[in-house]
Order: structure tokens, then sequence, then C-alpha cells
């Protein structure tokens, strides 16, 4: 539990809506599944410029869970209506669908 305490405390104190903030904490034969939700207007807060914050924030969630004996991941629910896709540019450099899933699925990995 010390991981979802962790989690709740930094998480809190970088959002402006901390009473949005849910976190469940599931177990099972794989480890420790710690989900965050936050408001929509937060997730830039949570994520970071290229993903730094949420990296350093499965970063410090990991050493916990080796404390512990755990290993402990972080999945961050997108709120309805989170994803913003930038307007494809006329030359077609947009940022599509899928180039936003993979960059969350490569985030997963770290």
């Amino acid at each position: 539990m010390e991981d979802k305490q962790f989690l709740e405390y930094v998480v809190k104190a970088l959002v402006d809506n901390p009473n949005d903030v849910k976190i469940d904490r599931t177990v099972d034969e794989m480890g420790v599944l710690v989900t965050l939700s936050v408001n929509q207007a937060d997730m830039g807060k949570i994520i970071g410029r290229q993903g730094n914050t949420a990296k350093a924030i499965r970063t410090l969630l990991r050493v916990i869970g080796m404390k512990n004996n755990a290993r402990v991941n972080l999945k961050i629910n997108e709120p309805e209506g989170g994803r913003l896709v930038p307007p494809a540019a006329p030359g077609g450099a947009g940022m599509s669908a899928s180039t936003v899933d993979q960059a969350m699925e490569d985030l997963k990995g770290i």
C-alpha cells in the first residue's frame, strides 16, 4: 500500500484538481498494477514533456516495489475526450492517433 499512498501524495501535489485524482490498486500473478485517473486538464502535468514526469513517477514506484519485493506498474487512464490530435499539416506531417497510441505503449515499457 505504500505505493498507492506515495502516488497519491505526488500526483495531488502536481495537479490543479486534486479532488479528481482516483487511484486503484490491483495485485495479480504479474505484480501490482496501480491505475491513475486525473482530471483531463491535469493530464499534461502528469505526463510531462516527452513523458518525462510519467517516467519519473514510474521509476519511483518501481523502487518502492523493489523495497517490498513486488513489481509495480503504473497505468494512466486517459480521460474522456482527453486525446488531442493536432491537425495534419499541409504536407501531411500531423501526428495520427496510432502514433500517439504507439508512444503511450512505448512509455509503458519504461
